[in-house]
């Protein structure tokens, strides 16, 4: 989901009180470092992106990022906490200092780049609202839900794309409004209306929880952008570096071939491409406060983009959703990574 908190940094601050290294002065980097722990905000429970298993331990594409970053810090990508945020709450526990960083399916607007003082590190996964209704129901696009009763959170930018995609096609239809997500997912499955709307990815993943997830499709339609991406506090430029390079570090390896199974082997290739990535040649590590094998920790301990994201969310994943905009821009997709150099 995507709460559209137009809440000002000044005033979260104000009303949620000011804790951690963002009220001392103290860089974020330093302040994890003696900590020894990542904290990270997370969604409430979204499979393949972020949500714990009956044994308490988080999996997901969103989860593996800060184990990532986890793993170039410390060496160790168990050294995170996972803080559940729902999208009320999100920013303003980033704003505060509550978390280091904030990794949950959170849409990167300009409203949001503006007023919350907070910054995007990059686009992790490349999404867009869509629809998702009862085979039962005969629909088969979007455009066919004249008159429909739709599902969908309050307060967030889904509930204004679907008030733009109805007016912009002269469609009338009944919003019924929920403030949380399980309560839109739970009116859907007991037939409170004809469909719910989300983020497509959000769909297939909250598909999976009904109780009969066949009798449920995914409509084609996509009517919003909706890039998701972590995101940190704009008062540390450093922090900000350490955690966009952790995203395009791993797309530099699924595009060079490292993997997890291969790491080892690599860091004794003379590509140099291959060198610079994973420290033996240059200190690109250092220049984003690291060691210069943070690349070599990231892909031992979580793999690549590739690997993580058909582990969470794609062909290897429950959800099966295939990579499309999210595929490396060397074969059609939208994922690119500066240069390591």
């Amino acid at each position: 989901m995507k709460h559209a908190v137009k809440l000002g940094l000044a005033a979260a601050l104000t009303l949620s009180g000011v804790t951690g290294a963002f009220a001392q002065g103290v860089s974020t980097m330093d302040a994890v470092k003696k900590r020894g722990m990542v904290n990270c905000g997370v969604g409430t429970g979204l499979a393949g992106f972020g949500q714990p298993d009956d044994k308490g331990v988080w999996t997901g594409l969103d989860v593996e990022f800060c184990r990532a970053l986890a793993a170039a810090v410390f060496n160790d990508p168990m050294k995170v906490t996972f803080k559940p945020l729902s999208a009320k709450e999100r920013f303003t526990a980033l704003q505060s200092g509550e978390v280091d960083l904030l990794a949950r399916n959170s849409t990167w607007t300009i409203s949001r780049d503006s007023s919350l003082g907070l910054a995007f590190t990059g686009v992790n996964f490349y999404d867009g609202q869509g629809f998702m209704v009862k085979k039962g129901l005969g629909v088969k696009s979007a455009k066919e839900l004249k008159g429909a009763s739709v599902c969908v959170q309050t307060g967030t930018t889904t509930e204004l794309n679907l008030a733009d995609f109805f007016r912009a096609n002269k469609l009338d239809y009944k919003p019924v409004v929920f403030e949380k997500n399980d309560e839109v997912v739970a009116a859907y499955d007991a037939g409170r209306c004809d469909s719910m709307t989300t983020d497509a990815s959000g769909l297939y993943a909250e598909r999976l929880r009904l109780k009969t997830p066949d009798d449920n499709i995914v409509l084609p339609e996509i009517i919003s952008k909706e890039p998701l991406g972590p995101l940190v506090r704009q008062d540390d430029m450093k922090w900000f570096t350490t955690v966009k390079w952790i995203h395009y570090a791993m797309l530099t390896a699924e595009e060079l071939g490292v993997t997890k199974a291969n790491v080892d082997e690599q860091t004794k290739s003379t590509n140099p491409d291959i060198k610079r990535l994973l420290g033996t040649e240059g200190e690109f590590g250092k220049a984003i406060g690291l060691d210069n094998d943070w690349v070599v920790r990231i892909v031992k301990g979580v793999g690549n983009y590739g690997e993580s994201y058909e582990r969470n969310v794609g062909s290897g994943s429950r959800l099966k959703i295939e990579r499309g905009l999210n595929k490396l821009w060397t074969v059609g997709g939208l994922q690119y990574a500066p240069p390591i150099r």
